[in-house]
């Protein structure tokens, strides 16, 4: 009892949590972002304008409600996985079928964004507040291209994966705005459009680039703060 197990795992349904530490502060990871997941896909259904669908299930009428809903779901359980079957002793990432090595060392070197950067010939990044305003940069661009992402996703219609073998009807469907979402986008108020932006962005678009920037470049924050490290 007095020996600490190596790894030492929560629950199950907790490790989505635990993963999330690997990605953001303490505070951040088991507060702000779990708190941003769950009232984010509750609240995906009250914002979309769409009229039908209401008292009943469907898939057909509720497309993109739906699809946001199941993508923040599937995110979480994407971390679960990962927690649970790809993390071993020092919470290092092991392959299935790999032997998890107790004594194994990886020197993974964690870098912030802003101190790449400044290696490139900018080593005033390196100072405050300069990284300061550089996180807030590049968080503020994300945000904006993923604002731009989803309103130009808001206003497409059905995707069928046979687009995917003809070019010419990918890009119609991609370049042309179908007419019943351009109008349920119109009816939708300025209140319910930034709420829905917000918890999308946040919680559907910044998280995974997060994700892809710590296990593929190893790149530990890209806001760097006094207060608060994303």
């Amino acid at each position: 009892p007095n020996l600490t197990m190596n790894p030492s795992k929560a629950p199950w349904y907790f490790l989505g949590l635990q993963e999330m530490l690997v990605y953001f502060d303490p505070w951040i990871a088991g507060v702000v972002m779990p708190g941003l997941l769950v009232v984010g896909l509750m609240v995906f259904p009250y914002v979309d304008s769409n009229p039908l669908g209401n008292g009943y299930y469907t898939w057909k009428q509720r497309r993109f409600a739906v699809s946001m809903y199941l993508w923040g779901f599937y995110m979480w359980i994407i971390l679960i996985i990962i927690g649970t079957f790809l993390r071993g002793p020092g919470w290092i990432w092991f392959w299935p079928g790999q032997t998890w090595d107790h004594n194994a060392v990886v020197f993974d070197r964690n870098r912030d964004l802003h101190e790449i950067v400044a290696g490139w010939g900018l080593p005033f990044l390196n100072a405050t507040p300069f990284k300061e305003i550089f996180g807030a940069i590049v968080v503020g661009t994300i945000f904006l291209a993923g604002g731009l992402f989803f309103h130009w996703l808001m206003r497409r219609g059905r995707f069928e994966w046979r687009y995917l073998t003809n070019f010419k009807q990918l890009r119609a469907w991609a370049t042309t705005p179908d007419e019943f979402e351009s109008k349920l986008l119109q009816r939708t108020s300025i209140l319910q459009y930034m709420t829905f932006q917000f918890f999308a962005v946040s919680v559907l678009f910044l998280f995974p680039i997060k994700l892809v920037m710590r296990l593929v470049f190893t790149i530990k924050y890209i806001w760097v703060t006094p207060w608060f490290n994303v």
